[in-house]
């Protein structure tokens, strides 16, 4: 080997090195998260049944920067899950740069509807309160969920101000949302405890109570549907077993008599989650442009 080879090759073996030390796009962000982001488990957001109200948040960097949000409500029927369980499931929204605030609620053998509704309000008055302390942008809160959890946040999301169901957190603020990202959440509750498409968790949740149909007409995303409201995205399959497809549907249609920027995405042969890779990425996709395009995410 000639000596002028030497250095040359020296130098293609400390340049591949260094390649391969690089990090690729997802472990670079992990190591950032790592090191950068913060975590303050199990904050006592409110107290009902004697029961301490606990939720997570999740702040993706220094708490003196302020940030877009999401307030993420877990599933289960409004009878199980606990934000433990789904706890990445709003990994996502960390990996754009968000806060996450992961909420707990009241279940339906410790307290039957509305509690549920009524703890997911507390929770969204609790980050008003907090703004400041842990670096939410107000003006860029988005309220999310799966199945129940969809429920929730589009109750959270849509209801007026200083409604009924805020009685238990009373205060002065005005509760908005910039927007809500409903995960194949039920839209017309009383359509499940009775019919065709009766459901034995919906039924549990609404209880014994006397006036359980107008309870449930009270508790459905539908009865308030009206002009104004935040946009709103619903994600559903189409051969979903627990939450009917034409529920998602029928909020479509509700929306858009009302004006409201609002987007369904249909998964093909979806059922009630459990997609595929693709499927749910197509569904996260769909999600960030849909924040991105009402200027809740930067383009």
């Amino acid at each position: 080997m000639t000596k002028k080879l030497v250095p040359v090759l020296f130098l293609m073996l400390f340049s591949s090195t260094l390649f391969a030390q690089q990090l690729d796009p997802v472990t670079k962000w992990a190591t950032i998260a790592a090191y950068e982001y913060q975590v303050h488990p199990n904050i006592v957001y409110g107290k009902a049944n004697n029961v301490d109200l606990k939720l997570d948040v999740i702040t993706a960097g220094p708490v003196s920067q302020k940030r877009p949000t999401v307030i993420y409500i877990h599933g289960g029927g409004w009878v199980g899950g606990s934000k433990e369980f789904y706890e990445l499931w709003p990994l996502p929204f960390l990996a754009k740069g968000m806060n996450v605030v992961n909420v707990e609620y009241r279940l339906a053998h410790v307290s039957l509807a509305p509690a549920a509704v009524e703890d997911c309000r507390c929770a969204l008055r609790w980050v008003y309160r907090n703004a400041s302390k842990y670096g939410f942008d107000t003006s860029k809160l988005v309220v999310a969920g799966h199945s129940a959890g969809g429920h929730l946040a589009l109750m959270t999301g849509m209801l007026p101000q200083h409604s009924e169901f805020d009685t238990m957190c009373p205060g002065k603020e005005d509760l908005k949302v910039a927007a809500i990202v409903n995960f194949f959440g039920i839209t017309d509750v009383a359509d499940l405890l009775q019919g065709p498409d009766l459901r034995t968790w919906a039924v549990e949740w609404l209880g014994s109570q006397p006036n359980r149909m107008e309870l449930a007409k009270q508790l459905s995303p539908l009865t308030y549907v009206r002009k104004g409201l935040p946009p709103i995205i619903t994600i559903q399959g189409d051969q979903d077993p627990l939450v009917p497809y034409h529920q998602g549907v029928d909020l479509e249609r509700a929306l858009n008599r009302a004006s409201v920027p609002n987007q369904l995405v249909t998964i093909p042969g979806g059922g009630h989650g459990g997609w595929s890779r693709s499927e749910n990425m197509r569904a996260e996709e769909a999600v960030f442009n849909f924040l991105q395009a009402h200027g809740i995410l930067p383009q």
